[in-house]
């Protein structure tokens, strides 16, 4: 499989802010989808931000007053920021649509890329993304987010990989609406500092699995029990 075009919109010091992205998202989304433009991969690191996916509960928001984006994108609330690369697909999913492979296949891209660094992942059933597995450091730590949208056979939005991020951002949201788990980033769990800049290589040279089928999801390790207070939350809600 062809890899897509890659566009890199910014990085820091000159990082992008979200809504600019989210227009130019759009305007390649038309591109691609109307045959202008082949596939392509946005990547670029994002002034902070939160954003919003549609099933995104009230509690899950910050309370001190930072502004949130809504987005239409799947998932819940999350953020972006410095440190963190963020990639933002437009590529025609192969026919028939599976929306549910096209994100295994994003999970597999991060999956292989954090082995590359030294970082051993996986997927869990039922949440998407990139997990670090629980051990005497803590519970699950989720090191890449994953919300995708898909429109006239063409996909949006994407994932994002924390490097080395100030993890201290997620401390005022439910991140993707998950409170077993926490967030965590390359540098912190390879005791390294590990930049945007080292982790471009490696995404962009795996990005043909994103348009490839015959790619296999990652093995998955089934999710934990929800706790007594995820389940009384989840009655009330």
């Amino acid at each position: 499989m062809s890899s897509p075009r890659v566009v890199a919109l910014g990085f820091a010091p000159d990082l992008v802010g979200y809504e600019a992205a989210w227009a130019e998202q759009r305007l390649v989304h038309d591109q691609v989808a109307s045959g202008g433009q082949p596939d392509t991969v946005l990547l670029m690191e994002h002034e902070p931000v939160y954003t919003a996916g549609r099933r995104t509960n009230s509690w899950e928001r910050p309370t001190d007053g930072s502004r949130v984006v809504e987005v239409d994108r799947g998932g819940r609330i999350t953020w972006h920021g410095p440190g963190q690369l963020v990639g933002y697909p437009i590529v025609r999913l192969p026919v028939p649509f599976d929306v549910i492979a096209y994100v295994r296949r994003i999970e597999r891209l991060l999956i292989e890329v954090c082995a590359e660094l030294g970082l051993d992942t996986l997927r869990v059933e039922g949440r998407s993304g990139v997990w670090v597995p629980a051990d005497e450091r803590g519970p699950d730590r989720k090191v890449a987010a994953i919300g995708v949208r898909v429109s006239r056979g063409v996909t949006m939005h994407g994932f994002a990989l924390n490097c080395d991020c100030e993890l201290s951002w997620y401390d005022r949201i439910v991140a993707c609406g998950i409170e077993d788990a926490s967030v965590t980033s390359l540098t912190a769990e390879l005791g390294r500092h590990v930049p945007v800049a080292e982790v471009l290589a490696p995404v962009v040279a795996r990005l043909s699995i994103l348009t490839d089928p015959a790619v296999p999801a990652a093995p998955a390790r089934p999710a934990p029990a929800p706790g007594a207070d995820t389940l009384a939350r989840a009655r009330v809600v």
